[in-house]
C-alpha cells in the first residue's frame, strides 16, 4: 500500500544555488561510494545486476580493506532490512534518506517473490537527481529535495510500519538539523526502525585524517560531533523520541559475519594488513532504533 507523500520541507538552503554549492562535495562521495560498490561487484563479493546502469567500472583497482568494508555495510544493512520485512510480514514502508545511486529498491524488486508474494510495500528514496520511478507492485518515490531540516508541524500519522534508512546521510547535517530530522520520523510513524549507518570514534587521530581529507574536497562533515562513540550515535536516537537504539562498529559487524561468507569473501582476494582493515572498520558503525511494534517484536532485532 502505497501512502501520501509528505508536504514537508526538507530543504535548509535559502536558494537553489547555495544548495547545489553546498551539496557538490556530497554528491562527489556518492559517486565515489557507487564507484567502489560497482569494483567490489565485479570480483564478486555480492550480487547486484543494477549497478552497473548508474557507474560505470573503474579501471582503478581498489584495496581489499575497502572492499570488505563495503561488504560489510551492504551485508549488515540488508540483514537488518530483511529482519524488519519479516517481522512486518512485508506489510510495511520503506524510505531511503539520501538514496544517491542505492540500488537497495531495485534488489528488493528482485527478491519479490520470495519476501512478499501476498503483500505490499511501499519504497520511497530521496536524491538529488530528481528521478520518480514506479515499480516493485507498489510506488518508489526519489524525492529531488535533500532530507534536511524537516518542518515541525503536525503530521498525520502513517498507517504502515516504516523502516528509514540513511546510510552517511545524517554526518553531513548540522547536530539541530539531524534532531529535527530524527524527531520527524519519530513523531510521524507509530511503528517504524531507523538504520543509519555512518562514521563513528572520530576523535582521534585517524578520524582527524579522514575529516581533513573531505574538507580538502570541499565536503565537510557538519554533524561530527555526535559521531565520537557509539554510545553519542545511540543517545542521539533515544534523545529525539526512538525507544530503543542499538550500536555496533563495523570490525565487530564484521566479526558476526557467518563464516562461510567470510571464507568466501576473503579468498577474493589476498588482504596483506589486517591492521588496515581493522582501522578503517572500527571508524564505521551500524545503529538501528525502533519505536512501538511490541507486538510485531520490533525490540527483538538484532545483529
Amino acid at each position: 500500500m502505497a501512502t501520501r507523500q509528505r508536504e514537508s520541507s526538507f530543504t535548509s538552503c535559502s536558494s537553489t544555488s547555495s544548495c547545489d554549492a553546498d551539496d557538490e562535495g556530497v554528491r562527489g562521495t556518492c559517486e565515489d561510494a557507487s564507484l567502489c560498490k560497482r569494483f567490489a561487484v565485479s570480483i564478486g563479493y555480492w550480487r547486484d545486476p543494477y549497478i552497473q546502469h548508474f557507474v560505470r567500472l573503474s579501471k582503478e583497482r581498489k584495496a581489499p580493506e575497502i572492499n570488505r568494508g563495503y561488504f560489510a555495510r551492504v551485508h549488515g544493512v540488508s540483514q537488518l532490512m530483511k529482519a524488519f520485512l519479516r517481522k512486518t510480514e512485508c506489510h510495511c514502508q520503506i524510505i531511503n534518506l539520501g538514496a544517491g545511486m542505492d540500488t537497495t529498491f531495485w534488489r528488493l524488486k528482485m527478491q519479490a517473490s520470495p519476501l512478499q508474494p501476498h503483500s505490499r510495500t511501499a519504497f520511497r528514496g530521496h536524491t538529488s537527481d530528481g528521478w520518480t520511478h514506479t515499480g516493485f507492485k507498489e510506488i518508489c518515490h526519489y524525492w529531488s529535495r535533500s532530507p534536511r531540516p524537516v518542518s515541525t508541524g503536525r503530521e498525520t500519522k502513517e498507517i504502515l510500519p516504516t523502516l528509514l534508512i540513511a546510510e552517511c546521510v545524517l554526518v553531513y547535517m548540522t547536530p539541530e538539523q539531524s534532531a529535527n530530522l530524527l524527531k520527524w520520523a519519530a513523531n510521524s510513524f507509530e511503528v517504524a526502525m531507523f538504520i543509519n549507518y555512518e562514521q563513528v570514534n572520530m576523535g582521534d587521530r585517524f578520524g582527524q585524517i579522514m575529516i581533513e581529507n573531505l574538507r580538502r574536497r570541499q565536503c565537510d562533515l557538519a554533524g561530527v560531533e555526535t559521531c565520537k562513540s557509539l554510545e553519542s550515535q545511540k543517545e542521539r536516537l533515544l534523545s529525539n523520541g526512538w525507544e530503543t537504539a542499538s550500536a555496533v562498529d563495523m570490525m565487530e559487524l564484521y566479526s558476526r559475519l557467518p563464516r562461510a561468507e567470510v571464507s568466501r569473501i576473503e579468498s577474493l582476494e589476498f588482504l596483506d594488513e589486517m591492521e588496515l582493515l581493522e582501522q578503517l572498520m572500527q571508524h564505521y558503525c551500524l545503529c538501528w532504533a525502533t519505536k512501538g511494534g511490541n507486538e510485531l517484536g520490533l525490540k527483538e532485532i538484532t545483529y
